[in-house]
């Protein structure tokens, strides 16, 4: 069942609220649909644990820099986190190194932003030496990334602890070509709902993607030898042009959101887009395929502080999943491997 709208409603009340009775160990459904777990999370644990009480002022000032010279690192970090997160729980395990690791899964090409994971890590670890984790890094980073970009800085809940394997076989993500449906049921099995797919789908207001994912909507949807009829002609006569350039790369990159583009902005120019039959990908066509998809289009459309609201919501959410926390994984010296894989701890 989808959550009521919220216009009107002052949503940081509403989250404060939701969270103080989570807190206060009740069962709390917000805006009529699931609760946020937290899952052993904490708010600014590692100051109230006095492990590094500035470990999140760190963080900030480096994603600073980092944002600074390339507007992108916000898009870059937010699938970095996707990817994380809907493989085995937000543990980090997408930045471990390996043959055979989730970075070598074909769903993982193009990955991007672990340069700056390790920055933030370097620093921490001179700063507060074996006290944050990866996976608290990537959080944090991502959170204080989109901020910069026009999202709104949610809490991010830490305390998570790094994961000791990554595998590629286990990674499961979906093609950019799946239904709604499909996607939808991707979801469901992780504990998200509708809306979570619908506003985090929203993270497509910003970013590229290859040629390669939109071919088949161009020239031969569903091997009919036609392109997909919910594409705008004008869309795809632009997208042509583009695929077909030769110019260094035999599989360019297109920005997912035009509207934005290389200003790499937070925005609901995506909805409407999709609204228009604009949208680049597959599945944010998919959006208003179904009732309740072109409802929470319109909505968010329409409303961007809605928008913004569900969006800090459903990755908080998302941001539950899988977590490891206590005695549970292990705080990494470096991220790229394990404590007993790390060269430099032998």
């Amino acid at each position: 069942m989808m959550r009521m709208r919220c216009k009107g409603v002052d949503y940081w009340l509403v989250l404060f609220v939701v969270l103080q009775q989570i807190l206060n160990g009740a069962q709390v459904h917000a805006q009529g649909n699931p609760r946020l777990p937290l899952n052993g999370l904490v708010m600014h644990y590692y100051k109230v644990t006095n492990t590094c009480t500035y470990a999140e002022e760190f963080v900030k000032h480096q994603v600073k820099l980092a944002w600074e010279k390339d507007h992108s690192v916000a898009a870059a970090l937010l699938r970095l986190l996707y990817s994380d997160c809907f493989v085995t729980g937000c543990d980090a395990s997408v930045l471990l190194d390996g043959e055979e690791s989730e970075k070598a899964a074909p769903q993982n090409s193009g990955l991007r932003g672990f340069d700056v994971v390790d920055r933030i890590k370097k620093v921490l670890e001179i700063r507060c030496p074996g006290a944050v984790s990866c996976a608290d890094i990537l959080h944090l980073a991502t959170r204080d990334a989109v901020a910069l970009a026009g999202a709104p800085k949610y809490p991010v809940f830490t305390g998570r602890r790094d994961g000791m394997s990554s595998s590629a076989s286990l990674v499961d993500l979906p093609p950019p070509s799946i239904t709604w449906g499909q996607a939808l049921s991707y979801f469901q099995d992780h504990g998200l709902d509708e809306l979570d797919l619908g506003a985090l789908l929203g993270a497509h207001t910003m970013g590229v993607t290859h040629c390669r994912y939109i071919y088949d909507r161009l020239y031969d949807f569903n091997n009919t030898g036609k392109p997909d009829k919910t594409m705008a002609n004008s869309m795809r006569r632009e997208l042509r042009k583009k695929c077909r350039s030769s110019a260094g790369s035999t599989d360019p990159t297109v920005f997912l959101n035009p509207s934005s583009g290389s200003n790499y902005s937070f925005e609901s120019s995506y909805y409407y887009r999709t609204m228009q039959k604009l949208a680049v990908l597959g599945i944010d066509q998919q959006f208003t395929a179904t009732t309740n998809g072109k409802r929470i289009a319109a909505q968010f459309r329409d409303g961007f502080e809605d928008f913004r609201r569900y969006f800090a919501l459903s990755i908080s959410r998302m941001g539950s999943l899988g977590v490891l926390t206590k005695d549970q994984g292990e705080i990494r010296s470096n991220c790229h491997y394990t404590n007993a894989n790390n060269p430099g701890l032998k």
